[in-house]
């Protein structure tokens, strides 16, 4: 596998708005953590979510409509391409990420796709739980996020860096 291995990510913390409830842990952001030099960059970005424990894997891109995982984490590798992501919803940050980087989301974090690049792919995975629903920003549905977010478990380890890696640590220390 073609991982950075001293990488650390960045942190980024989204406030609940009213409607995306965000989440208090912050979203880590790994910036060229995969060396996809190869000719196929999804494969091995599966391999390294797979070989952390990270399955349900999923190739796309990213919505171009606001929405979150209520029920689970979510980590996106990019593959191919570029885009300019907006995490956290509406009054949230604007990321600029392209082929190597990984974004590792909390349940309830806010994202969609502002632009993306012809070529733009993500490999998508989640934590062993149950399966990832896609939600939109309603009243309604933040109600019921806020009763189901905190319910959803801590992964056991880093989908980029595995068992030892920053997740556990970061995630545990906010």
């Amino acid at each position: 596998m073609s991982v950075v291995n001293d990488i650390e990510p960045v942190t980024f913390f989204f406030e609940d708005d009213g409607l995306v409830p965000n989440n208090p842990l912050p979203l880590l952001f790994y910036r060229g953590a995969v060396e996809i030099a190869t000719d196929h960059p999804e494969k091995t970005i599966e391999g390294l979510f797979g070989a952390n424990g990270w399955g349900a894997m999923w190739r796309n891109g990213v919505y171009d409509y606001l929405h979150y995982h209520a029920t689970v984490h979510e980590a996106l590798g990019v593959a191919r391409g570029r885009a300019r992501v907006r995490f956290g919803g509406n009054s949230g940050k604007e990321l600029e990420i392209m082929a190597g980087d990984v974004a590792i989301l909390p349940a309830g974090t806010g994202h969609q796709c502002a632009f993306a690049s012809p070529d733009f792919c993500v490999v998508g995975a989640y934590p062993p739980g149950p399966p990832m629903q896609i939600t939109r920003p309603t009243p309604d549905n933040h109600a019921k996020a806020l009763k189901t977010i905190p319910q959803v478990k801590l992964p056991k380890t880093d989908p980029v860096r595995g068992a030892d890696g920053p997740l556990a640590r970061l995630w545990k220390q906010s």
